[in-house]
């Protein structure tokens, strides 16, 4: 009880935070805990209880709900982990403390908790392995940055034993100046915004966010969390809404963007502006007398509703690339981001978007915040939090990898010992899977260390990691457990075969071992040499060889590979490229990628290539109704790349009487209306049979290393004597004949002079497809008419 008090009175004095371990059985540590609260003369109207029972008499939050702290914060925050270490909440929770305030951290004795199995250890469990598979290597390096970093008091409480103080004995801060106002006659926005903030980088922040006030303002702020980002993020909308404008925020969940409605909120009062709000608690929408500021989910706000003079994406990290470029369509947009944390991976954010930036025709102010708000500068607690979850995770740098070729490189399997043995590898290794995906969170070290269905192989240049890839054992699945599948239970782990199973009706979907590529980078330095492409090969070769699971040390045939993502054409004509093949597109959008995914799968092995095959098969039945319905407002570029990747053709078994409607069409005898699903079947096998006519890209810069061609208005061969379509021509082959749009749309979207000129254009590509695969009767039929 002394230590507690100790530390609360040497965090406050140096505005800082402190750790307090309580370790031993739950009754007393939650004891324990209770009394150093009191002991610390902490309020218990300012403390979180974050568990799964309400011991102390303060606000609680279920361990699923953390989320809800985001943007607050707390004197004191008390994580009860028995039941459950989940390192997303650490990492939530953690961040929510004040300066002078302690996290409190109850767990059962640190010797035993690597080897405990709590709930988490049992999500992480894919079946067919059990919770006995599940290793404790995640643990068992937070417990050794508990012990190694300063500002981490350790108590073992059923010995009353301080095993680690955690006393720093700081030296006295000096006093820093708070932020001045700018001293310019040109001011946007008001003094009182400025007045407000509480540090330089924010001032600077709200200053460069003045942009906004005019059309073509584009601004991207960067900051680790706790650097009041959202907060100027927050007092820029409320003066962009003053002056009469209005401004839509989005984020990815409403809770992200609570602290820029509340900065707003308190700018509009102490400006006296007169404020409505649509709920007093959660507002969704402030309303001054001539502006407003209001809330829509991402794949909403990217829409721009109701046409906003100002957007402001805060978290932008947590959003995919695509999204993101939506937003540059707004006439000023704004750009908040946390650098390192688990809200996003930052430094994807600027190796991915910030290249999109640089294209566009905008005029980007960059602003970078490094001036703690929450607490001083240096402070422990973030030291520790930021080692312990790989939140500063980068790959090496570029120097380092800038050399590698195909031949410099080898292959190799980073098995988690190997990882936990080699910091820096490891660091490198989960850099690069940071950029690889826009959601990677500190969940995804506790899966890559301690999943067992989960191994990682990379790409070794010089001893560097310059090419990673996280791949998940999937299948192999027992008849109960399938059947359960078949019957609408949720099977964790095995996304490939839960699809195939419960959306598309394949009981024995379970029964072949795949696995599917999670996420795969190679580094930024190092693209354009194939060295993405290599590493799938010698996956492939892995797996054919026998080798399933190095984690487990399991061995046997593997049946396939397989991928599921987002799909854009850069993408999916990688993974063609690669000798992935479509199965099936989803008929919704992802709430978080604003994406329909793909599902693409390689065969391995003669059961992989039954379950590849008769899935190719179900696909090319379903997908003309679903593109007519559900998939008819897809990008058609992405429907031409799926399309193409699948891995067969569609039979043309069309009458004599539909090939004769087919060739009158070019000359205006036969009408697309007359018979359209002739056209669809003749248009499908034309797409499916387009093969390298693909648009392709660089791929996403995120993804390892893609194909460099690129998409021209030329023809595109597929170089088996099919027809060489231009671009277009595909385009308008999927959005009026497959899509079903009409002939005033499709005109427009695809910039024909006139109505006229789109139905000869389909006319036209309609005789090429009969030259191509109609009979000799439909031939003939069509040079009648010529």
């Amino acid at each position: 009880m002394e230590l507690a008090a100790a530390l609360r009175a040497e965090a406050r004095d140096c505005n800082e935070r402190r750790v307090l371990v309580l370790a031993g059985e739950p009754e007393t540590t939650r004891d324990r805990a209770v009394d150093a609260l009191a002991t610390a003369d902490i309020p218990l109207e300012s403390t979180t209880l974050v568990g799964p029972e309400p011991f102390v008499n303060c606000e609680r939050l279920d361990p699923v709900h953390a989320s809800e702290l985001l943007g607050q914060t707390r004197t004191a925050v008390v994580y009860d982990a028995h039941e459950s270490l989940r390192p997303n909440v650490l990492g939530q929770v953690v961040g929510t403390v004040d300066g002078g305030g302690l996290f409190v951290l109850l767990a059962p004795p640190l010797s035993a908790w690597p080897s405990r199995r709590d709930d988490f250890a049992e999500a992480l469990a894919v079946p067919p392995f059990g919770p006995e598979d599940v290793t404790g290597h995640f643990r068992a390096r937070l417990v050794e940055t508990l012990y190694a970093h300063r500002g981490v008091a350790v108590v073992d409480v059923e010995s009353d034993t301080v095993e680690s103080d955690g006393l720093t004995d700081p030296a006295p801060r000096l006093s820093v100046p708070g932020p001045a106002v700018p001293d310019r006659d040109d001011r946007a926005f008001p003094t009182e915004a400025y007045r407000a903030c509480l540090t330089g980088d924010q001032s600077e922040a709200l200053a460069a966010m003045e942009a906004l006030s005019e059309p073509g303002g584009t601004v991207v702020v960067e900051a680790d969390r706790g650097r009041g980002k959202s907060s100027a993020a927050g007092l820029a909308a409320g003066c962009l809404a003053a002056s009469g404008r209005d401004v839509l925020v989005t984020a990815p969940q409403y809770g992200r963007a609570g602290e820029v409605f509340a900065r707003a909120r308190e700018l509009l009062n102490a400006i006296e502006e007169p404020v409505a709000l649509d709920d007093e608690t959660t507002p969704h929408r402030l309303s001054t007398d001539e502006g407003r500021v209001r809330y829509a989910p991402p794949t909403d706000a990217v829409e721009l509703p109701d046409d906003p003079d100002a957007v402001v994406v805060d978290e932008a990290a947590a959003l995919p690339v695509r999204l993101l470029s939506g937003f540059l369509d707004a006439p000023a947009v704004a750009f908040t981001t946390t650098i390192h944390g688990y809200e996003g991976a930052g430094r994807g954010f600027s190796v991915r978007f910030k290249d999109r930036l640089a294209e566009s025709d905008r005029t980007v102010r960059e602003v970078r915040m490094d001036e703690p708000i929450r607490y001083a500068a240096g402070d422990p607690v973030e030291v520790w939090a930021t080692r312990a979850l790989l939140l500063d995770a980068r790959p090496p740098v570029e120097p380092l990898v800038a050399n590698a070729r195909p031949e410099t490189v080898s292959y190799e399997s980073l098995s988690a010992e190997r990882l936990l043995s080699d910091e820096h590898l490891l660091r490198e290794a989960f850099g690069l899977l940071v950029l690889a995906h826009y959601q990677t969170e500190p969940d995804d070290l506790a899966r890559l260390l301690d999943g067992p269905n989960v191994s990682v192989r990379a790409l070794v240049h010089d001893g560097h990691v310059v090419s990673v890839a996280l791949l998940a054992r999937e299948g192999g699945l027992d008849a109960d457990r399938r059947a359960d599948m078949y019957e609408g239970a949720r099977v964790r782990g095995n996304m490939l075969p839960d699809v195939l199973t419960t959306q598309l009706r394949d009981e024995a979907a379970g029964i072949e071992t795949g696995w599917r590529v999670m996420r795969i980078a190679t580094h930024h330095a190092a693209r354009g040499r194939g060295l993405g492409s290599l590493l799938l090969d010698r996956i492939e070769a892995e797996a054919t060889g026998g080798s399933v699971s190095a984690s487990t040390g399991e061995t046997g045939a593997c049946d396939y590979l397989g991928v599921g993502f987002g799909a854009t054409p850069e993408l999916v004509s990688f993974w063609a490229d690669n000798g992935y093949r479509t199965v099936h597109v989803s008929t919704t959008r992802n709430d978080r990628s604003g994406e329909h995914s793909a599902i693409m799968l390689r065969a391995l092995s003669e059961a992989g290539e039954a379950l590849q095959d008769r899935h190719t098969k179900w696909f090319l039945e379903r997908v003309r109704g679903m593109l007519t319905d559900p998939l008819a407002d897809l990008d058609p570029d992405v429907v031409r790349a799926v399309l193409s990747a699948v891995d067969g053709s569609t039979r043309l078994d069309l009458s004599a009487w539909e090939w004769r409607l087919l060739a009158g069409s070019p000359h205006g005898a036969g009408l697309f209306d007359t018979a359209p699903d002739a056209f669809r079947a003749l248009a499908l096998r034309a797409l499916t049979d387009a093969g390298s006519s693909t648009p392709t890209g660089g791929g996403d810069p995120a993804m390892a290393d893609g194909p460099t061609r690129t998409d021209t208005d030329g023809p595109t061969s597929t170089g088996d004597g099919e027809p060489a379509l231009e671009p277009r021509a595909e385009r308008l082959l999927v959005r009026k004949v497959l899509q079903a749009h009409d002939w005033d749309s499709v005109t427009a979207q695809l910039d024909f002079v006139s109505r006229r000129e789109c139905m000869r254009a389909l006319g036209d590509v309609t005789a090429r497809l009969i030259e191509a695969y109609g009979t000799d009767e439909a031939r003939a039929e069509l040079e009648r008419f010529e």
